[in-house]
């Protein structure tokens, strides 16, 4: 029973592997392919200006921002979020809450600058850091409240309370 060829795309990929005798076919066909593809490409002589958008957009980008790490959990009355914040003040901390997302930002400053050759470790991350979340219920953003504690944040979140269904006896009118 003969075997039928293996067609250029399968041998390529690896899918089936060739014969010992078609290896060097298979070499030949890819760089014969290669060639054609890099032949039949025309030079382009590109030029690169830098617009304003650009050199923002940069800008932005070397200004990371640390990504805190939170807890988020809920008791019957409240959402609570917790996250640890150490070696921040309260009033470096910013926390913006609407009825549906939260989110924590602030700046860990540096207290001694410390040359890059000293360092044998650098783990702790410095300067700005953010956080949102969507919450999974609707909260009161204005009885809500947050206090920072031994450098765990924790912010309170009120559940809005729905208006429940009420029924009414329905009476009779004289």
């Amino acid at each position: 029973m003969p075997k039928e060829k293996q067609s250029f795309l399968e041998r390529l990929t690896g899918s089936i592997k060739p014969e010992p005798e078609e290896s060097e076919s298979v070499e030949m066909e890819v760089a014969v392919a290669k060639k054609n593809f890099v032949e039949e490409r025309p030079r382009e002589k590109v030029i690169v200006k830098e617009i304003p958008a650009m050199k923002k957009e940069r800008t932005w980008m070397e200004e990371a921002e640390g990504q805190l790490t939170i807890d988020v959990y809920q008791t019957p009355s409240e959402i609570i979020i917790k996250s640890t914040i150490a070696g921040v003040k309260p009033e470096d901390l910013d926390v913006a809450i609407t009825n549906d997302m939260v989110t924590v930002k602030g700046r860990r400053m540096k207290d001694e600058e410390v040359s890059q050759d000293d360092y044998y470790y650098q783990e702790c991350y410095w300067g700005s850091f953010s956080r949102s979340v969507i919450l999974p219920v609707e909260v009161e953003a204005e009885k809500s409240k947050a206090t920072l504690r031994n450098g765990i944040l924790t912010v309170h979140l009120p559940k809005l309370e729905r208006i429940k269904t009420k029924k009414i006896q329905v009476q009779e009118e004289e």
